[in-house]
């Protein structure tokens, strides 16, 4: 089963003086990228939270926020009233000695130190809390990229079909190309009007039409198709080892198509082509 790189998970958890609100986003990236933003004083397990997007998240552009929303009436930053006082106390001296307690209190909240914020600790049961949410809004994102690879399946395995199609239709039309190659080649000898050695040509013929053989790329084609197809119903997501095999499909349609010499078949070649770089395209979202 195939997964998405896009995706989107959230979780929130209501605590008794704070919401905490985790959001996991995704987009396509050819190897792990993760942009994580905690509270500072979740810092010290920063890097057990990226060990875990890494284990679940495997690939992809990822941005993962932790926001914290206090809820209480109480708050960690306070008046610090020492500092305050000693400013209100100097601010008399300076100012006109008719201004009143209130001015000169709004003063000395602005000055540097009269507000302090005790730094809260952590709280590992609050922490364990936090983890469950964080496992909750995985397996959210998870299960977003499953369904928006659901889609994507259905397509390739439409476009593999078509390219399956495609295939019938030149081995159908090899007989004719081969007699087509045949009779122009015998047209070129009779338009020079020279006499030639009939088993000298039977012989040179052979030879050229081996180099014109294409059984090995119909085989191999259709072995990579059938392949493809064997790894869209395994368990795990793979995109890199679909991508390889799209890469040797390819390989083996540009080889039908420079050896066909033959213009109905190109012409179905390049519907080859154009069906597979379409699923190109989609396979580079592919986990």
């Amino acid at each position: 089963m195939i997964q998405s790189m896009t995706g989107y998970g959230k979780s929130v958890l209501q605590l008794p003086t704070k919401k905490v609100t985790i959001e996991v986003k995704s987009l396509n990236s050819k190897n792990l990228d993760l942009n994580v933003r905690i509270p500072s004083f979740y810092k010290e397990k920063e890097l057990t939270v990226r060990k875990k997007l890494a284990a679940t998240l495997i690939r992809g552009k990822v941005d993962f926020s932790i926001y914290i929303e206090m809820t209480a009436d109480e708050t960690s930053t306070v008046v610090n009233k020492g500092v305050v006082s000693e400013y209100m106390q100097q601010l008399k001296n300076v100012v006109a000695e008719d201004a009143s307690e209130i001015e000169l209190l709004k003063m000395a909240v602005r000055m540097p130190d009269a507000l302090k914020t005790e730094r809260e600790e952590l709280d590992e049961g609050e922490w364990e809390e936090i983890n469950k949410h964080i496992s909750l809004a995985l397996t959210e994102i998870v299960q977003y990229r499953v369904d928006e690879a659901s889609s994507l399946e259905v397509d390739f395995k439409e476009r593999v079909a078509n390219i399956k199609n495609c295939l019938a239709q030149v081995q159908t039309m090899d007989a004719d190309r081969i007699d087509s190659v045949k009779a122009r080649l015998q047209k070129s000898i009779d338009d020079l009007k020279v006499d030639i050695d009939e088993n000298r040509f039977e012989q040179e013929l052979i030879y050229y039409l081996e180099k014109l053989d294409i059984n090995e790329e119909k085989v191999r084609l259709a072995n990579h198709l059938d392949y493809f197809l064997e790894q869209l119903d395994t368990p795990d997501s793979n995109g890199k080892k679909l991508g390889f095999i799209i890469q040797e499909m390819g390989r083996e349609i540009n080889t039908t198509g420079s050896k066909a010499n033959f213009a109905p078949m190109q012409k179905v070649v390049i519907q080859m082509k154009d069906e597979l770089e379409k699923i190109k395209e989609q396979i580079l979202n592919v986990l």
